[in-house]
């Protein structure tokens, strides 16, 4: 090679640019940044790089001041690319944050940097938070946006609806700027969107078409929602992962989403886990994915109230997937004979390792093929609209079109009290919570008894499973609510008291209680009741104030006590 040669190689190789990744991190310092000295040594660090791509700020909480003079320092890194700003705003006023978003927002936009990645997960600033976004999510710094992660905002309707609005415009402008916005990741899980505000985002994946992940579990959507995401996911052909978990499809839902996945061939997660899509719609979504979808490795249908029909048919059309890694079929209605039935069928072929658990099947029940036409024609007007002689059944559980079924097991509120589980509380059925009260009878005018009767119907939930979860904060809300009008005479430090005592993290007069050695389901129905209105705002700041100290408890149950503590400190 002569020296021309070596020359020419050399000047190429200062001509490339390589892509390197600087990251700056504070992530789970649990720093309390109020004034913008308490920012400074953040400020400093940031100052002192020459090139930053990417920030983290996760498990802080950051006041306004302080993100202002954190906004300065960002106004210096034109190179800057990803904003890991996830679980930033604990104990923040939703006035505040706001006007934080702000700041670090217009830093971004005077810098000129362009974004790939903005995380703002588990910070509860609800639709107001969105405001705080508005001219960042505009501006041309988000054209280059690929991944938006908004999981646990508390937006509503309202803050999905002005999402969208933003998504929208950023993506005409980009258009008309020569750099489209391309999209490829979208996270808004616990949200409750709703119909709305799906119906809206779904406008602006159609426009998209870029999209490769969307995950938007546990939004209260039902099959109006479902269709238009449906076809807005037929228009980005690229997309490998969908999670609409913990969503009400019904199999109106399901059969229109069925319609498009034979366009979606890229598929490889699909997660439709908790939709009530029942055995009609479990065989049009398994039908849809029968021819193609080579690239499938996971397929989550549990707690659908899918029959053993539903899903032996699904596992036959599960046959050639080479690449299928997981079939979730938990949590239906397979009965015994059908999770035998089911296990043959994935044993004959060869993929019964992949097959998920089944030791939560929620049993067979009797069926005919009456039964099963009615409950094929079912769609979303059925939900909590049964009629059997005029009477209308308003509880999800106990559906088939047209009349009301009886859950497959009696059992009574006495016989949940004194030994309390989820099946035994869901077969109360929708009127579970009054006969619940009218177990208790004069109990339930007593804070103690009150609190008591709140710790077994909590003691049966668990993270996962949103049915129950939902039946015992209705239950425990009516128990407490008139707990507390009766004894409006007491301050509010006797409510909360009796609480912190029950589950353990303060000790009680009566020394021979014995908390329970897992308070998951307490604080989980607890972070429900102390949003509502009848909950004293100072019983709410004394469970602040314990449950944000160390305890031994509290730690083992430390998912659900970061949901209580960022619902406190939200009021």
């Amino acid at each position: 090679m002569t020296s021309t040669d070596i020359s020419r190689v050399t000047d190429q190789l200062a001509k490339t640019k390589v892509d390197e990744q600087y990251e700056l991190s504070f992530k789970g310092k649990g720093l309390k940044l109020n004034a913008a000295a308490d920012a400074k040594e953040i400020v400093t660090e940031i100052e002192k790089c020459k090139l930053m791509t990417a920030l983290r700020m996760e498990g802080n909480t950051l006041g306004v001041d302080a993100a202002e003079a954190i906004a300065k320092a960002l106004e210096k890194h034109p190179e800057f690319q990803r904003a890991h700003w996830s679980d930033m705003f604990t104990g923040r006023l939703k006035t505040e944050i706001p006007k934080a978003l702000e700041f670090l927002g217009a830093a971004i936009m005077k810098a000129g940097s362009g974004l790939v990645e903005l995380d703002l997960s588990d910070n509860a600033f609800g639709p107001n938070g969105v405001v705080g976004l508005v001219a960042l999510l505009k501006s041309p710094s988000c054209y280059t946006l690929q991944e938006l992660r908004l999981n646990n905002n508390g937006l509503g309707i309202g803050g999905g609806k002005m999402l969208a609005e933003c998504l929208t415009e950023c993506h005409q402008n980009s258009v008309k700027a020569g750099k489209p916005l391309k999209l490829r990741v979208f996270v808004s899980g616990r949200n409750r969107l709703e119909n709305p505000g799906a119906t809206a985002l779904a406008g602006v994946f159609k426009a998209l078409g870029s999209l490769e992940e969307v995950a938007m579990p546990q939004n209260g959507i039902y099959a109006e929602g479902i269709t238009a995401l449906a076809e807005a996911f037929a228009e980005n052909k690229n997309l490998r992962v969908m999670n609409l978990s913990d969503n009400t499809f019904t199999q109106k839902g399901a059969k229109n989403m069925a319609n498009v996945l034979p366009k979606l061939q890229n598929l490889e997660v699909i997660n439709f886990g908790d939709c009530l899509v029942r055995t009609g719609g479990a065989i049009a979504l398994s039908n849809a994915l029968k021819e193609g979808h080579q690239k499938l490795k996971e397929l989550n249908l549990s707690g659908n109230e899918i029959s053993k029909h539903g899903a032996s048919v699904t596992v036959e059309n599960m046959n050639n997937k080479p690449n299928l890694k997981k079939l979730d079929l938990n949590c239906n209605m397979l009965g015994e004979e059908g999770i035998q039935e089911v296990r043959e069928a994935m044993k004959k072929i060869n993929k019964l390792e992949i097959l998920a658990s089944l030791s939560d099947d929620e049993g067979s029940e009797d069926e005919n093929e009456e039964e099963e036409e009615n409950e094929e024609e079912a769609d979303e007007e059925d939900v909590g609209q049964d009629v059997a002689e005029g009477e209308e059944v308003n509880d999800p559980e106990l559906q088939v079109k047209g009349k009301a079924i009886s859950p497959n097991k009696q059992t009574t509120a006495k016989e949940f009290l004194d030994f309390p589980s989820a099946s035994k509380l869901l077969q109360l059925g929708s009127g579970r919570a009054q006969a619940l009260r009218e177990q208790l009878g004069a109990d339930v005018n007593d804070l103690e008894k009150a609190v008591q009767a709140f710790m077994k119907i909590s003691s049966v939930v668990t993270v996962d499973d949103t049915k129950t979860k939902e039946a015992a904060c209705d239950c425990a809300d009516q128990i407490i609510e008139e707990a507390v009008k009766c004894n409006q005479e007491n301050d509010a430090v006797l409510l909360a008291n009796t609480i912190l005592v029950h589950i353990g993290v303060l000790k009680g007069e009566e020394k021979t209680y014995k908390p329970p050695s897992n308070i998951t389901g307490p604080l989980l129905v607890l972070e429900h009741i102390v949003r509502q209105p009848y909950f004293p705002k100072f019983s709410r700041e004394m469970l602040q104030a314990f449950c944000s100290k160390p305890h031994p408890l509290l730690d083992s149950a430390s998912q659900a006590r970061h949901k209580l503590l960022q619902t406190l400190y939200a009021f």
